[in-house]
């Protein structure tokens, strides 16, 4: 049951890390089983999806986006998500900006690292990241409609753990550097999913991203 893998979750994951339900692909009446089971933070990565899962859900929902996410689909997205996990490319983040400051509204985003091997994973760099950061600092800033909250990441699909926690090593290296230039907000460091979530937490994730343990596979 699903209450039956949230309760086993919460007991296992350390005080401090941040639960998101991946919900994708599952249909209403099952998020609600988690909702009515004291989940509230759940993971979207469609915006039509999202968009229409809405207004089917309880309001105290926080609806986070955590997929790939085109800029013609920022209206789907934006009015809802509490926050964006995976600006992964530096037109993202100015259409985020830009949306955010035409609608009097800043967006909470964490920056996508690419991790791991594949080429086909979105993300920026380090060295962009960085640059992304040192560039926001100005005054006015030219990113004023976004709030840098953290980093997120997805290790290599592997089952070699030695793989993955190479992976984690890097973003939890580069997390804990932009936190010591002291970003306001700056606490959000989104790592883990259900093959791999136990060494993401040894490496400082705040926050872990299950679906499968909770849900089970996914329904298409």
């Amino acid at each position: 049951m699903i209450a039956d893998a949230l309760n086993q979750l919460r007991a296992a994951l350390p005080s401090g890390v941040q639960l998101v339900a991946v919900s994708k692909f599952h249909p209403v009446e099952r998020l609600m089983e988690a909702y009515n089971a004291g989940q509230r933070i759940f993971g979207e990565n469609r915006p039509q999806e999202l968009a229409s899962k809405v207004p089917q859900m309880p309001a105290d929902v926080q609806w986070h986006f955590i997929g790939h996410l085109q800029t013609n689909k920022l209206k789907l997205v934006l009015p809802y998500a509490s926050l964006v996990q995976s600006v992964d490319s530096f037109h993202l983040l100015e259409a985020i900006n830009n949306w955010g400051a035409a609608n009097n509204k800043v967006i909470d985003i964490l920056l996508e690292l690419h991790l791991g091997a594949e080429e086909t994973k979105q993300g920026f760099t380090e060295e962009e990241i960085l640059s992304i950061i040192a560039s926001s600092e100005g005054t006015p800033s030219p990113l004023a409609n976004v709030n840098f909250r953290g980093l997120m990441g997805m290790a290599t699909n592997t089952e070699d753990e030695d793989l993955i926690e190479k992976d984690f090593e890097r973003i939890e290296k580069l997390f804990n550097k932009i936190k010591a230039f002291g970003l306001p907000y700056f606490d959000t460091l989104s790592i883990g999913m259900s093959g791999d979530w136990p060494i993401a937490v040894k490496h400082g994730a705040t926050m872990v991203r299950i679906g499968t343990d909770i849900f089970g596979p996914r329904e298409y």
